[in-house]
């Protein structure tokens, strides 16, 4: 305990000193009172004892004038010079002069005494308290002293926790490490075997056709010899029932049961050849023929699919977009959340629309008859909704919240299906792939995470220099639109940034054309930015009188066909620019109040949805 104990000395050096000054300081204060009355007090003691001396020579000097004065006639003694001595009235007048001045003084005197008194004794009666606050400071010092060594030992033991702690975080970490490089020996292993797998399928998928080649090589061979045999014979036709007469009975005898099909299929297409005679034998050797190009076709499409391995899910087609209609005027205005909404989406269908809002929770319409009926309701976010999107075969939701996760929905079930978290700041953005199994999400935790959905595991964290505000995925690209002002490009086999585009304020969104060659940025310089990404260039940049970015989440969008961009104002306000001449199309107004937070075009082109920061949602044509 010596050495915790040592930096605390001069602390009590500090506190004695400052007692030792605090008692010269009272002591200063009260001598300067005592400076005071003790002289005068002297002075005091002085004056009476000279009057008391002053007295007692005034007495013997009247006592001496009384002997000397004659007593009467009787007396015979000279009576003495009356200039030489004073008469007794005169001098105990004089006496009495002196003696009242005197007791003036004394009570003066003695007033003078009876108030320092009463001051000395308030001096005292504050030494007395000030002794007493002293007695109590002392006691609470002592107090804190003991409290200070009971924190001393709990320090102390405290750290002593840490050490054994940070050795076993140490040993953790250690164990870790090794855990970790065992895990990247196993998953090389894994990829190893995993490739060897594919290469011995491969090349078992390669001999299985190959077998099948020769077995068709050696059915065509077959069916030729065949075809030439029945070229040879000559058929009779003629109106009975059979129509392929006697010859074929005589010849279907010597021939096994299986072989009676190659048979029949030679001998149709040899009648095909020659010239019709009869109708029964034409949609005979029609039909024949027909079944035989059937049983080819199939055998190609068996033999296509005869690779092994789980087959790579394809998704129904998505009706292309040839020309988007400009909307013109709002169909549909209701509320649509409790409070402000943040994101809006159609799905790939065009006819299913998702919204997300401040309330914690996504709305699922429905498009019918130019009116947006609602269909569904997914809950379980733990916060508000900042994006929303849907998987390339419309099943699934992906949505981003402040709760530092995303959230994934199935279509058709309320409660949430997997919680992707990881991230320790506000979710802003998140994003399907190409694919329904990957996602990509961005937050203000300044990273940029990769999602296997299976698995609900992070296969990828990028590690940015600013806010995310929103991000876009290509082929094999992952676009970043960022707080600082610039847009980040990210290969998804890569670990670094590709490429930097600065901008002139902070980027609140982007959007992806369908042939994924031109990107649509909206930043808060109240711009938008068309980028040719075969160049990297910006190509067109759209203003307009009136136009303002209203937030740090704003969304602008492409049209399915590319030919226009899409964004709302913080006047609630929709502007149209033509992307190839750059000019402004049209402005829409009427239902919105507020300010526009964002916007989404149907995959058909016919219909745009705009939300805002009061509730509403419009729908428009």
């Amino acid at each position: 305990m010596a050495g915790p104990r040592a930096p605390d000395a001069p602390a009590a050096a500090s506190w004695k000193r400052h007692i030792v000054r605090q008692l010269r300081q009272r002591d200063r204060a009260q001598k300067s009172v005592f400076l005071e009355l003790v002289p005068a007090y002297n002075r005091l003691l002085e004056k009476a004892e000279l009057l008391a001396h002053i007295s007692e020579k005034i007495q013997l000097e009247t006592n001496e004038a009384i002997s000397t004065v004659p007593l009467g006639p009787w007396s015979q003694e000279p009576a003495p010079d009356s200039e030489r001595v004073s008469p007794p009235a005169t001098l105990r007048a004089k006496w009495q002069e002196e003696k009242e001045g005197l007791q003036l003084v004394c009570g003066e005197m003695a007033y003078q005494v009876v108030e320092r008194s009463a001051a000395l004794g308030a001096l005292e009666s504050q030494l007395e308290e000030r002794r007493g606050r002293l007695a109590a400071l002392e006691a609470r010092v002592a107090q804190l002293r003991e409290e200070r060594d009971l924190w001393s030992e709990q320090v102390d033991a405290r750290r002593a926790r840490n050490a054994q702690r940070r050795a076993a975080y140490d040993d953790l970490r250690a164990r870790a490490a090794g855990q970790e490089a065992s895990l990247r020996r196993l998953e090389e292993e894994a990829r190893d075997l995993l490739e060897r797998l594919v290469q011995r399928k491969a090349r078992a998928a390669a001999e299985r056709n190959l077998r099948n080649e020769r077995r068709e090589r050696a059915k065509q061979a077959r069916v030729s010899q065949e075809l030439k045999k029945a070229a040879k014979r000559t058929v009779s036709i003629s109106e009975s029932p059979n129509p392929l007469g006697d010859e074929y009975r005589e010849g279907a005898k010597t021939l096994s049961p299986a072989a009676e099909p190659e048979l029949l299929e030679s001998e149709a297409r040899e009648k095909w050849k020659r010239s019709f005679r009869s109708a029964s034998t034409t949609s005979l050797t029609l039909s024949r023929c027909v079944d035989v190009v059937k049983g080819l076709l199939d055998f190609k499409k068996r033999r296509g699919h005869s690779v092994g391995g789980v087959p790579e899910q394809k998704y129904q087609s998505i009706p292309v977009c040839v020309a988007a209609r400009l909307p013109s005027r709002a169909q549909d205005v209701l509320d649509a959340h409790l409070s402000e909404v943040n994101a809006v989406r159609f799905g790939p269908n065009s006819s299913l629309l998702a919204t997300g809002g401040a309330d914690c929770l996504i709305h699922l319409w429905s498009v019918v008859g130019g009116r947006l009926k609602a269909n569904q309701t997914l809950e379980g976010a733990g916060g508000s909704i900042t994006s929303v999107d849907f998987d390339p075969s419309g099943t699934q939701i992906l949505a981003a919240t402040y709760n530092q996760a995303a959230q994934l929905w199935m279509v058709g079930e309320a409660q949430s299906k997997e919680t992707l978290s990881g991230h320790t700041d506000k979710v802003t953005a998140a994003k399907f792939k190409l694919t329904r199994h990957q996602a990509v999400t961005g937050s203000r935790d300044r990273t940029v995470k990769e999602w296997d959905l299976d698995r609900a595991y992070c296969s990828r964290t990028i590690n940015v220099f600013s806010y995310c505000n929103d991000v876009v995925c290509g082929d094999h690209v992952i676009i970043s639109g960022h707080n600082d002002q610039k847009i980040r490009f990210w290969d998804s086999r890569g670990p670094r940034c590709t490429q930097v585009i600065p901008m002139q304020g902070r980027v609140t969104s982007l959007s992806l054309s369908h042939d994924q060659l031109h990107l649509l940025s909206c930043s808060r310089d109240d711009t938008l930015k068309v980028i040719d990404l075969r160049v990297s260039n910006i190509r067109q940049v759209f203003r307009a009188d009136g136009f303002k970015c209203g937030s740090d989440w704003t969304k602008a969008v492409f049209s399915p066909d590319r030919r226009y961009a899409l964004a709302g104002s913080g006047d609630g306000a929709l502007y149209i620019w033509d992307v190839d001449t750059g000019k402004l199309e049209s402005s829409l107004r009427g239902p919105h109040c507020t300010a526009i937070n964002a916007v989404a075009w149907c995959c058909s082109g016919e219909h745009v949805v705009s939300v805002e920061q009061a509730r509403k949602a419009v729908l428009w044509r």
